[in-house]
């Protein structure tokens, strides 16, 4: 299965949502679209993976790795996983688990909660 990227702007947020398996082949994608958008100067960015099916130690790796960079220029990263019970994309939340790394991630359930759009509409 292919991996795709498909990036949009939510606010001051990037968000790029992935799509398929994130292995050594495909994680190199993930990193350089991360990569492009702190180039481009935009340091706030959601990796929505609740459509990501695999992940290896090398999605891993861009993950922990995407983490630092934001963190390097002051910008932010946060997950989108999966709540309990989801079919798709819960192999990432319980890969994160076993290695010990979840806790490293602000994790958030959708796109309107990790770019406080669900914030902006209570208050509207």
């Amino acid at each position: 299965m292919t991996l795709t990227v498909d990036e949009a702007e939510h606010g001051a947020w990037t968000v790029l949502s992935v799509q398929g398996e994130l292995d050594l082949v495909s994680s190199p994608v993930v990193r350089r679209c991360v990569h492009d958008a702190v180039a481009e100067g935009r340091h706030d960015v959601v990796l929505d993976l609740s459509q990501v099916l695999f992940c290896d130690s090398s999605g891993v790796g861009v993950l922990i790795a995407s983490r630092r960079l934001l963190h390097s220029c002051r910008g932010r990263l946060r997950l989108i996983l999966p709540a309990q019970g989801a079919v798709e994309g819960s192999h990432v939340n319980r890969v994160l688990a076993a290695l010990g790394v979840r806790r490293l991630f602000a994790v958030y359930a959708d796109v309107a909660s990790a770019t406080g759009e669900e914030d902006e509409q209570l208050s509207a």
